[in-house]
């Protein structure tokens, strides 16, 4: 890891205005920035939210330059070009991925979480007297063989084609928790992370949370020390500048892992307004213009965006996370204006979409901007009503 230095030996400083520029521009925020279509969205922000299937289509409507096209063509990436793939990645969590990432993401996140998830399957089999693991891995290839036959398929319609995967055992006997496990919703979500299967599309519209699995695409296996630092550098390109801690919870890695990749990418240290040490990109230390005019987003529950950051308040006042966060840390509906968090919106049971700037000091400039933008996504949303799978205070408020 290298310095950035500026005046007097000094690393290089980035404050809180030109990280909003970065913002607004590499997250296809700003108006100048929007993109043509979701895999320019998905390969500027790496990764989108996946585990509210609505966040992933709200998430690239916001970004594009012409929203009406969002449903057609996000669903065309992902079941038919296969340019985008839904699959495990940080944090064992269910991400949107440009295809040609699937390796990287696969080594450099997903191996470790596989084989923990695959040994907490067979003790907890073993604990409840089902079949060993010689019997789970025959199931396992015999699941595998359906899907490829059948393409794409429920876990119903794949426990047709082989009937041990309806086996039930009893998980955590004895305690409060104690329930009933089927084999194949462990198993497929451990063949899932281990980047065998990934999420097919959907059983209803593209809000559902029903899903059919698909046969994973095939991708070569890369070394996972290699396939962090490629990951790293995409992000730090994206999101950067980030500091360790930040890297360390997008990631899900060890620290010693993370400050790994960072040497390996050469990645260089800056200064930041709130203090402590920053990291960005090799070259990536010019400085980045504020984008020609404000700008306004209405951004979906779980956007990449929002939950970019372990480290928020250069976006987010600390008074607003009450009202936009629920207890478990997961963001809502956020709205936006020139690259901080400044209220939330939600849709009514009428499609309406409604919103509230909490921030006292936004101009009435900023009213009108994310009027037209609540107008558009009205307009592309249609008759479909979205609610996020996560609740927030504020959401709940403005939905009722």
């Amino acid at each position: 890891m290298g310095a950035a230095t500026g005046g007097g030996g000094r690393p290089r400083h980035i404050s809180v205005a030109e990280r909003r520029a970065r913002l607004a521009v590499r997250h296809r925020l700003a108006g100048s920035a929007r993109a043509a279509g979701p895999e320019e969205v998905a390969g500027s922000l790496v990764a989108l939210h996946g585990t509210d299937p609505a966040t992933v289509f709200l998430a690239v409507g916001a970004r594009l330059a012409d929203p009406a096209k969002t449903v057609p063509s996000t669903e065309r990436a992902l079941y038919e070009d296969g340019t985008l793939v839904r699959m495990h990645g940080m944090r064992h969590t269910v991400f949107v991925f440009p295809t040609e990432l699937t390796a990287v993401v696969h080594a450099s996140t997903g191996l470790t979480v596989a084989a923990r998830e695959r040994a907490s399957l067979v003790k907890d089999m073993a604990k409840a007297g089902a079949p060993d693991a010689a019997w789970l891995a025959e199931v396992e290839a015999s699941a595998l063989a359906a899907l490829a036959r059948r393409g794409q398929a429920t876990a119903a319609e794949l426990a047709a084609d082989e009937p041990r995967l309806r086996e039930q055992f009893v998980y955590a006997a004895g305690r409060s928790y104690e329930g009933v496990h089927t084999v194949s919703g462990r198993l497929l979500r451990v063949l899932g992370v281990e980047g065998k299967v990934v999420r097919g599309r959907p059983l209803g519209s593209w809000t559902s949370s029903q899903f059919r699995w698909a046969p994973a695409p095939a991708h070569p296996e890369l070394d996972a020390a290699g396939a962090q630092a490629q990951l790293l550098n995409r992000w730090l390109r994206a999101c950067g500048p980030a500091t360790e801690a930040d890297l360390k919870w997008w990631t899900g890695w060890r620290v010693t892992e993370v400050r790994r990749a960072l040497a390996a990418i050469g990645a260089v240290e800056v200064s930041l307004d709130e203090g402590g040490t920053g990291y960005v990109a090799e070259g990536d230390v010019a400085p980045v213009p504020e984008p020609a005019e404000p700008w306004a987003a209405l951004l979906p529950g779980l956007d990449p965006t929002a939950m970019g950051w372990q480290q928020r308040d250069w976006y987010l006042s600390p008074e607003l996370r009450p009202l936009l966060f629920d207890g478990s840390g997961n963001v809502g509906p956020t709205v936006w204006w020139d690259g901080r968090v400044v209220g939330g919106w939600a849709q009514r049971p009428d499609g309406e979409i409604v919103w509230r700037i909490v921030d006292p000091g936004i101009r009435r400039q900023a009213e009108a901007a994310v009027a037209e933008r609540a107008e558009r996504l009205h307009g592309w949303l249609g008759p479909t009503k979205v609610t996020p799978r996560f609740r927030t205070p504020l959401e709940r408020e403005l939905s009722a």
